[in-house]
């Protein structure tokens, strides 16, 4: 491992220095096959996990955001869906990165403060990839609030969490109890799945969710 000179991963600095070292562990230089299956299904929005039947891709007024999202493999994947997909990262390293990956889809890669940025149209679904993992845990309550805050009911937060004890990171695991205490005032749990294509670092320690959004009380 290279010899960083910050330690602090809620800094921009933290992610600049591992991609301008190319030292990304994390990066599986592609998009996860549950995913990948799940783009191609063809639900819409309103029944985004298939609960009443087929219907056509999501046209694009419907809007996805991925925060933390590194190289942005999966911002291609959801434009090439038909969806209204806009990354983010605070790294400017990580940005030139996923700008670099995407082709076509670089200007929906935008350099922002996950917990300051403001989506120009409201969400139907946030995708979620090594983003809260990377955030030491006394930062999560902040994260899941700010889930919470931009997604409106019944919008869904999909995607990966890596469950793990080891004190040190990241990645910070999740114990399995802590996660759905911490989710349950904002989300319900609506599909969990075993992954089968882990990278190294997350291999036997990551689940496939999707949590719907609540009305707000």
């Amino acid at each position: 491992m290279p010899d960083f000179t910050n330690r602090d991963p809620r800094t921009p600095e933290f992610w600049d220095q591992r991609f301008d070292g190319e030292f990304t562990p994390w990066d599986r230089g592609g998009v996860p096959a549950q995913l990948a299956a799940w783009l191609q299904t063809g639900k819409p929005v309103s029944d985004p996990l298939g609960l009443t039947g087929t219907a056509p891709r999501p046209p694009c007024r419907f809007s996805a955001l991925i925060p933390g999202c590194g190289s942005g493999y999966e911002l291609q994947a959801f434009c090439e869906a038909g969806w209204n997909a806009t990354a983010i990262d605070f790294s400017p390293s990580a940005v030139v990165a996923a700008q670099q990956a995407v082709g076509p889809w670089r200007e929906r890669v935008v350099e922002a403060d996950f917990f300051a940025y403001t989506p120009s149209q409201p969400l139907d679904l946030i995708y979620e990839r090594a983003f809260l993992c990377a955030m030491p845990r006394e930062m999560w309550p902040r994260v899941v609030q700010r889930w919470a805050q931009l997604l409106p009911h019944g919008a869904l937060l999909l995607g990966y969490f890596f469950f793990d004890n080891q004190p040190k990171g990241p990645p910070f695991g999740a114990d399995r109890k802590q996660l759905v205490q911490l989710m349950s005032a904002h989300f319900d749990l609506e599909l969990e799945a075993p992954v089968d294509d882990s990278i190294a670092v997350f291999q036997g320690k990551e689940r496939w969710m999707a949590w719907r959004r609540k009305k707000a009380l």
